[in-house]
């Protein structure tokens, strides 16, 4: 059995994090938690302690580190005595993170493909440029390195494998919808770190179709769904990490990715891109000051935490899947609805820090108990989803499934 737990990061997921390994203490140990800014750390220990959420006494200690030099965050690790390390900082550090864990036999967990603060929109597949690379390494070292755990990617990458080992005889397509139908009554803002999320829509839109590789340009293709409690939503075919693995182990699917975007959203976008304001290369400036045009537009947004408190509705997310049942065409929608009121209740993060935060601590639980301690790398969908999704189901992110014989609750 694994014990205690180090948490990199402390924004709104690491908010979330904090409070769900706090509620499980019994099961996941001591609790640590660092990133480069202490008193972050500090803070949220705070809310923790203020929502009385320990289950049982114990620790839970701050701790201020540099994420991007792996030979700090190893000496970290080994300070704490943590056997499993929930990575929810920048994506910019997932790299340095898993190098500290193969080099001290921790456990691994993120909720992000990594990113090269360089590069935008590499090569697919996403992960065989970075992640994929140490799976040798971490094999041979006995190190269990889940890797997009949290909802999507992670919760969805499960509900794609529960599709098609129960559901579907064959499935020829996976279509994954995110809509945030809530609203934080800001002129405008992004839900997680803006330096990231413009990245991700900035580059070349990439889908798995007819067994290659497609390319789009963001806002290209858009699509209207009828979904459950949020209703008829638009989304666009976006691109997104869990396209890269869900290909990779359903080749014979049609894999793609849909997000919501409000026309609001796609306007102000659509300004700041066009006028150079999204770009990551430094321009210099009248008066000499070399600046990242993206970084001063993420220094002049709200910070996404702060959104959490007029945050109201839900946001829903899930896995169209299409194949064939007993000789005949069958769809599958398998999802889950959160609240973001409900969210800044038990955790003073919003309903999208919610769903990314919950996920990697039920993964840790499940390694924790040895169910998921699988001395190697994975991604979710090479896991039996059912331990993941029945603890979710608990822990305030349970599943629906809509499909011929209507729509209800998934038990496990």
């Amino acid at each position: 059995m694994k014990r205690n737990v180090l948490i990199i990061g402390a924004g709104g997921v690491a908010q979330v994090v904090a409070h769900k390994a706090a509620q499980n203490n019994d099961l996941l140990g001591d609790l640590h938690i660092a990133s480069r800014t202490v008193g972050k750390c500090e803070a949220i220990i705070a809310s923790v302690h203020e929502k009385s959420a320990m289950k049982v006494p114990g620790s839970f200690t701050a701790h201020a580190v540099d994420a991007m030099d792996p030979g700090a965050v190893a000496t970290l690790i080994r300070h704490t005595g943590a056997q499993i390390v929930i990575n929810v900082g920048s994506a910019f550090v997932n790299m340095t993170v898993l190098e500290a864990c193969i080099e001290t036999g921790a456990a691994y967990l993120d909720t992000a493909i990594h990113e090269d603060p360089g590069k935008i929109c590499e090569t697919p597949p996403w992960y065989g440029n970075y992640e994929w690379r140490r799976r040798e390494r971490c094999a041979a070292a006995g190190v269990t390195a889940i890797l997009g755990v949290g909802f999507d990617p992670g919760v969805v990458n499960a509900y794609a494998k529960l599709a098609a080992d129960e559901y579907l005889d064959t499935v020829s397509s996976i279509d994954i919808v995110d809509i945030n139908a809530g609203s934080h009554g800001r002129w405008f803002s992004t839900n997680f770190d803006p330096e990231i999320n413009f990245r991700e829509f900035t580059g070349t839109v990439y889908s798995w179709q007819k067994g290659a590789w497609q390319e789009n340009k963001m806002f290209e293709v858009g699509q209207e769904w009828d979904l459950p409690v949020v209703g008829t939503q638009k989304a666009y075919l976006t691109g997104h990490d869990e396209v890269h693995s869900l290909s990779a182990n359903y080749p014979d699917a049609d894999v793609r990715f849909w997000m919501g975007f409000g026309d609001h959203y796609i306007n102000v976008f659509t300004v700041l891109n066009n006028l150079g304001l999204l770009s990551e290369k430094p321009v210099v400036t009248a008066e000499g000051l070399e600046v990242i045009p993206l970084k001063v537009v993420k220094a002049v947004l709200p910070d996404p935490a702060s959104l959490a408190p007029d945050y109201v509705g839900k946001t829903c997310i899930g896995d169209f899947v299409k194949g064939t049942k007993d000789g005949a065409e069958a769809e599958v929608f398998i999802y889950n609805v959160a609240d973001h009121k409900e969210a800044f209740e038990e955790t003073g993060s919003q309903g999208i820090s919610y769903t990314a935060g919950v996920p990697p601590v039920a993964a840790a639980m499940l390694i924790a108990d040895g169910t998921w301690d699988v001395a190697k790398m994975v991604n979710v969908e090479e896991l039996d989803p059912r331990p993941f999704l029945g603890l979710l189901n608990g822990m305030g992110l349970p599943s629906r499934i809509k499909d011929a014989a209507g729509d209800r609750a998934l038990t496990f």
